[in-house]
C-alpha cells in the first residue's frame, strides 16, 4: 500500500509541476523586439503590426514588405477594413491558451485584422475566379494594410455593386458568424421564434437581419439606446435588458443565440422549448479559465438534456460570403456602421472595441478618398 501511496503521490506532483510550468509558459509575454528594417529597393506599404502582446499601445503603423501573390493568391488593394474582438483577443494574447497558436511569449504572425474589401490588383497564374479591377471581399489574417494577398478558393467573394467598400469590410466576421449560428448550429427554421442576446452588436445587427430573411419570428435584446436601431432591423420585438430579463418573462424560444453570455444555461435554457436550441456565440472574456466556463457548461450539459445547447465558432467560407452579398444585394441584409478610424488610428479603434459599446461594426478607412 505504501508503494503503490508512493506511485501516486510522484505521479500527482509530476502532474502539478507538468501542469504548473504550462500555466507559466503560456501565461509568459516577452518584451517587443525591435523592428527590423526593411531590405533597400523593397517594395514597401502601410501596416499595422504588433510584435510583443498588451495593450493597443503595442501596435505599430510602420512600413512593411508588399507581398507578392503566389500561383493561387490574389493581391488586394485594400480599401476598408473592420474590427472584430478577434482582433484584440490575438493583439493581448487573451484567453492565454489562444497563444498555443498565436505564439507562446510573442505572436509568431505580427500582422493584424482580418475583415476587408478592396480592388484585385494582381492575380497569380493559376488563379481564374478573379481578375485585376474586380472589387472583392472577404476575410484574411493582416487585413489592417494597403495591401494582402489572399487564395482564391478561401475568404474571398466578388463584393456586390450596390454596397460600399466600408459596408462589405463589415460583413466577413460577423455575418457568417450570425449566418452560421442560425442556419447550421442553430438549424433554424422559417415561423420559429428567435432571440438574439446582444442584437446591437456586430454580429447581433447581422443576426437579426438574417433570421428574418430566414422567415423567423425575432426577439432582440439590447440596452436602451439602441432599441430603435435594433427594431429598425427588423426585429418583431425588442428587449430592452435594463428594463427586463428574458429569462423572468413568459416567452419561449425555438432558438436563443447568445453573443453576451450574461446568463447562465439553465437561465437560457428555462426560457428554451423542450426541443430549443441554445447557441453560445460569446461570454465572458478573462485570461484564464472564466472564458472557458460556457463551453465546458455546454459540452457537459449536453448529453443530460432533450434542449440542444452549442458553442460556435465561425468558419470563412466562399459560399458563405456568395450567400451573404445576396442578401446585401436583395436589400435583405444591410450593415451597421457605429465610427470610422483611418488605418494610422486602428489603435484607437480597438480601445473602443474593447469597451463593448459599438453599435453594429467599426470600419477603417484605409483609403478614405477612394
Amino acid at each position: 500500500m505504501k508503494l503503490r501511496y508512493k506511485i501516486a503521490s510522484g505521479f500527482l506532483v509530476l502532474l502539478t509541476i507538468g501542469i504548473t510550468s504550462l500555466m507559466i509558459a503560456i501565461g509568459y509575454s516577452a518584451d517587443c523586439e525591435p523592428a527590423r528594417a526593411l531590405e533597400p529597393n523593397v517594395d514597401s506599404m502601410k501596416a499595422v503590426v504588433y510584435r510583443c502582446y498588451g495593450s493597443p499601445e503595442v501596435l505599430e503603423y510602420r512600413d512593411v514588405e508588399k507581398p507578392i501573390p503566389s500561383a493561387d493568391e490574389v493581391l488586394v488593394r485594400v480599401e476598408a477594413a473592420a474590427v472584430n474582438p478577434l482582433d484584440w483577443h490575438y493583439m493581448r494574447g487573451s484567453p492565454y491558451f489562444m497563444r498555443l497558436v498565436s505564439g507562446l511569449g510573442a505572436p509568431t504572425d505580427t500582422r493584424l485584422g482580418v475583415d476587408f474589401s478592396g480592388v484585385v490588383e494582381a492575380v497569380g497564374e493559376q488563379v481564374t475566379r478573379f481578375k485585376p479591377g474586380d472589387e472583392v471581399f472577404g476575410g484574411k489574417t493582416g487585413a489592417f494594410a494597403e495591401y494582402l494577398t489572399v487564395h482564391e478558393d478561401r475568404g474571398l467573394a466578388l463584393k456586390p455593386a450596390s454596397v460600399t467598400f466600408e459596408q462589405a469590410a463589415a460583413v466577413p466576421i460577423a455575418a457568417l458568424t450570425a449566418l452560421q449560428a442560425l442556419r447550421d448550429s442553430g438549424e433554424l427554421q422559417p415561423g420559429e421564434k428567435v432571440l438574439i442576446n446582444g442584437a446591437s452588436g456586430g454580429v447581433g445587427t447581422f443576426a437579426v437581419q438574417i433570421a428574418k430573411s430566414f422567415g423567423a419570428d425575432v426577439t432582440g435584446v439590447c440596452s436602451t439606446r439602441n432599441v430603435d436601431l435594433v427594431r429598425s432591423l427588423g426585429a418583431d420585438r425588442v428587449i430592452d435588458y435594463k428594463q427586463e430579463d428574458y429569462t423572468e418573462l413568459d416567452e419561449r424560444y425555438d432558438l436563443i443565440v447568445d453573443m453576451v453570455g450574461n446568463h447562465g444555461l439553465l437561465a437560457n435554457r428555462s426560457v428554451l422549448r423542450p426541443d430549443g436550441r441554445l447557441v453560445l456565440v460569446g461570454g465572458p472574456t478573462g485570461n484564464w479559465f472564466k472564458s472557458l466556463a460556457g463551453p465546458l457548461k455546454a459540452l457537459l450539459l449536453s448529453p443530460f438534456v432533450d434542449q440542444q445547447v452549442r458553442m460556435m465558432l465561425a468558419e470563412l467560407s466562399h459560399q458563405d460570403l456568395v450567400l451573404v452579398a445576396d442578401l446585401m444585394q436583395s436589400g435583405e441584409v444591410s450593415s451597421v456602421i457605429d465610427r470610422r478610424f483611418a488605418l494610422s488610428e486602428v489603435a484607437d479603434a480597438i480601445r473602443y472595441s474593447e469597451e463593448g459599446r459599438a453599435r453594429g461594426k467599426i470600419i477603417i478607412s484605409v483609403r478614405p478618398d477612394h
